[in-house]
């Protein structure tokens, strides 16, 4: 019984930990001290540190300095009775800040013992996120049938009353007529920029080689934009084909490199790429009612300064940018054509660490392997 009362790892309880690793959410348990008696399989994956690195260490060695899980697991010893909270923020070394839901209950058969589960939100969030960030698609895609067909007509008309003007005006009413000429054509430019988004056909898709699509986008950013900055590489070279169109993915991640470089703002910081094998949600594709799964992660790192919290919720629609010459499209655009793949973005930014993380549909036949790098 002193055995089971002190479970030191997985292997002290052979049949409890069996069902608990099953679980997809993490588990651990703490004593008084709150050192770490067990963690499930989970909560090794949530904490990025194995079980025998994790077990009869403080939690607060675990977990950010002032967590709100520490007080929790204090109410619960204090009072015994279980708690929960939602939408709390726990912040690891390893892998920054997460919300999650918390459940903390004593455990009644081992005394000044508490288990606490944890609910990740981020698959929560994804559904969410990638609901606006197709509504704000299907927006912009009305928007820009209405700028294509109401303003660049006359815009044309314009410029060419200016351009008639222009030929028996003085030398310093040129240099309105020239103003007017540079301006429809800023604003056409910026209405061809549109035009993208009303473009309703359906993606074509093949298999792609997404490390090809990177490496071709690194490139084009060392040789550019992000001369000077360091580009890593992390890749997992197994990974299977996506299902895509190589084009519009090396337009989406050219878009999300030149942001991370612009964010950076010198050659001091480092932007790093990744590729993993992760379980993704399932979702339905665009024009089909089969759902797929997501599991193609890829990820654009930047150690720059991080979205502001109030950019965050908006980050994806049109016209929002914290750049003074930005017009605000990439990013839409980003949306939109991970959108029409069946696809999912999203960022995660904190000072000095932002993530924008795409999960993608794999092609099922033939997949590229590392020997096709």
């Amino acid at each position: 019984m002193a055995r089971i009362a002190r479970p030191a790892s997985t292997q002290a309880l052979p049949e409890a930990a069996a069902i608990l690793n099953a679980m997809p959410h993490p588990v651990i348990m703490v004593d008084r001290d709150l050192r770490i008696e067990y963690v499930n399989d989970s909560a090794e994956q949530f904490f990025a540190a194995s079980a025998a690195v994790l077990l009869h260490h403080p939690l607060r060695e675990v977990v950010a300095f002032g967590s709100p899980v520490l007080s929790l697991i204090e109410q619960v010893l204090e009072h015994g009775v279980s708690v929960n909270e939602y939408g709390v923020e726990i912040g690891t070394p390893k892998s920054g800040e997460r919300a999650v839901d918390i459940q903390v209950t004593p455990v009644n058969e081992y005394p000044g013992r508490v288990l606490l589960i944890l609910q990740v939100r981020t698959m929560a969030h994804k559904m969410d996120r990638q609901l606006t960030h197709r509504g704000a698609a299907r927006s912009v895609t009305g928007m820009a049938a209405i700028l294509a067909h109401e303003i660049k007509n006359p815009l044309s008309g314009i410029r060419g009353a200016a351009q008639l003007l222009e030929l028996n005006a003085s030398s310093d009413d040129r240099t309105l007529t020239r103003l007017i000429c540079d301006e429809t054509d800023r604003i056409c430019k910026l209405v061809d920029r549109m035009e993208v988004f009303s473009d309703e056909r359906p993606v074509p898709r093949e298999p792609v080689n997404i490390h090809l699509v990177l490496g071709h986008v690194k490139q084009l950013a060392a040789t550019g934009f992000a001369h000077g900055i360091k580009i890593h590489e992390e890749y997992d070279p197994s990974l299977p084909a996506v299902l895509g169109d190589k084009d519009q993915l090396i337009q989406v991640f050219l878009n999300l490199v030149k942001n991370a470089a612009e964010a950076i703002g010198g050659p001091e910081g480092e932007i790093i790429l990744t590729t993993a094998y992760r379980p993704g949600v399932r979702l339905s594709m665009p024009g089909s009612r089969d759902r797929v799964s997501l599991p193609l992660e890829i990820c654009v790192i930047d150690d720059g300064a991080g979205v502001p919290n109030d950019l965050m919720p908006h980050l994806f629609d049109p016209f929002v940018t914290t750049k003074s010459s930005g017009t605000g499209l990439g990013l839409a655009l980003v949306a939109k054509i991970i959108g029409d793949h069946g696809g999912i973005v999203e960022c995660e930014s904190q000072p000095r660490r932002t993530i924008f993380r795409v999960l993608l549909p794999m092609h099922t036949g033939e997949t590229f392997t590392s020997s096709k790098l």
